[in-house]
């Protein structure tokens, strides 16, 4: 008896002792995620793990004062980021055309349709009479036949339906149109968005990498000023190193989700929003109280900025709404932002964009330690200061009447006032001071991104 009893003691130690060992080795075992996305054949570049928190047919009326779409007021990320004074400077244009690499578009959706990119050379009637659109021939000989609003790169097809619900909720966030009665209203509510379809859960056994790299290069071939991705991995890939590249020297912005491994992309690269290019905007989630979301990824030295992404209320397949939360969002929000700055400043460069983006966020002392600016993105300073005597290279005007308004932190009440209380200091110059340091400090100073992001080039400050 007192065998047995000894037996089952020593057994319960046992589980005891090696259940312990189990949950330490769980605890510290680091990032599984990451470790185990580079292993799947087909995950080189997954969609980021967005889901649908709620959904709906129709949404609660609640107008807006300078739009009447009914849920624009739920959308708390438009009034973070300062998108109704913002739209008063510029609503966007439909000749700034944006790629959305992502799952598909619902092409038919009441939000979406009319922001949706056309291409010219398969719209219109071809020599027979026959709309070029569906006349199964590739009018435009661009090697895809009927792309009118862009390419199934899974199917290799022009059939762009969303078979989950992430591209149409990415697209509603960037572009969905204001005004018309319906749902919500986007960042930039008059654009083109062009719809490149890299990934669909439906289909097994995709090479998401290969369909990213193909759409990438497509997007620069039909010409788009933007291009927003909200996938990646942790391999690199100099093949859509070097697509991405090609898109610089065509002047497009690259703006990249900086992925929601919860990891610190200084020490886990994560592509392609860490390669180390001069177009690429890397952005971060934050939530309401300005925390960047615990499922995000991080990092003073790879991660340029911040901007909302949880629970964004956006367009869903079938003419619905609904939630969703992740660094997928926040991308779409500066990609928004990069094509109001366009539409207000034709002649800025891709570069001239980011600097400005990067240079007029809100900064934020949380922040400092999750991204390279430490700052929240600003819609409307991102357009008005590019009116207030500042060059895009960050030189000050002589004409500095209307500086007086920008302040060292645009959060801090009291900095005009301190500066204006020094003595001898013009306050108008010591604020300019402040704003071209800022500037400088946003488009990189000495603070290069590490080498070993992906290039061999050097002296890139961004």
């Amino acid at each position: 008896m007192s065998s047995r009893k000894l037996w089952i003691a020593a057994g319960c130690v046992g589980l005891v002792f090696f259940g312990g060992l189990g949950l330490y080795l769980y605890s510290t075992e680091p990032s599984p995620s990451r470790t185990q996305s580079s292993n799947k054949k087909d995950s080189n570049r997954l969609l980021e793990n967005s889901f649908i928190t709620s959904k709906t047919d129709k949404v609660e009326d609640e107008p807006s004062a300078l739009f009447n779409d009914p849920a624009i007021s739920q959308a708390w990320g438009l009034k973070k980021s300062d998108a109704a004074r913002a739209w008063s400077v510029t609503k966007g244009s439909r000749d700034i055309v944006i790629a959305v690499i992502d799952t598909g578009i619902d092409i038919k959706h009441e939000d979406l349709a009319s922001n949706l990119w056309r291409n010219p050379g398969e719209t219109g009637k071809d020599s027979q009479g026959r709309d070029k659109a569906t006349n199964g021939i590739d009018d435009d000989g661009n090697g895809f036949v009927d792309d009118v609003y862009g390419w199934n790169f899974v199917s290799n097809n022009n059939k762009l339906d969303d078979n989950h619900g992430h591209g149409t909720h990415i697209a509603g966030i960037i572009g969905a149109e204001a005004g018309n009665g319906k749902g919500i209203t986007g960042i930039a509510p008059e654009v083109s968005l062009m719809v490149l379809k890299y990934y669909d859960p439906k289909v097994a056994g995709t090479d998401n990498l290969k369909n990213t790299v193909a759409s990438i290069r497509y997007a620069v071939k039909m010409g788009a000023n933007i291009i927003n991705y909200s996938g990646g991995g942790t391999e690199f890939s100099q093949e859509e190193h070097d697509a991405i590249a090609e898109a610089e020297k065509k002047g497009i912005l690259f703006v990249a989700a900086a992925g929601n491994e919860r990891s610190n992309s200084d020490q886990h690269h994560y592509y392609p929003a860490d390669y180390k290019l001069r177009n690429i905007i890397s952005v971060t989630a934050i939530d309401p109280s300005t925390q960047v979301l615990a499922s995000s990824n991080y990092g003073v030295e790879t991660v340029d900025i911040a901007a909302p992404g949880q629970n964004i209320l956006s367009c869903l397949p079938g003419n619905a709404y609904g939630y969703m939360t992740g660094t997928s969002q926040a991308t779409a929000f500066v990609t928004g932002a990069a094509a109001l700055v366009m539409a207000h400043k034709q002649s800025f460069k891709a570069e001239d964009v980011k600097k400005y983006i990067l240079a007029t966020g809100d900064a934020q002392t949380q922040l400092a330690s999750k991204t390279r600016t430490s700052r929240q993105l600003n819609l409307y300073k991102s357009l008005t200061i590019l009116d207030q005597g500042v060059s895009a290279s960050g030189v000050i005007a002589v004409n500095t009447q209307n500086m007086k308004q920008f302040t060292a932190d645009p959060n801090d009440k009291n900095s005009r006032a301190t500066a204006a209380a020094e003595e001898g200091v013009d306050p108008n110059a010591r604020e300019m001071s402040h704003f071209g340091r800022s500037l400088i400090d946003a488009m990189g100073g000495n603070k290069n991104r590490p080498t070993k992001l992906g290039t061999k080039q050097e002296g890139e400050g961004f």
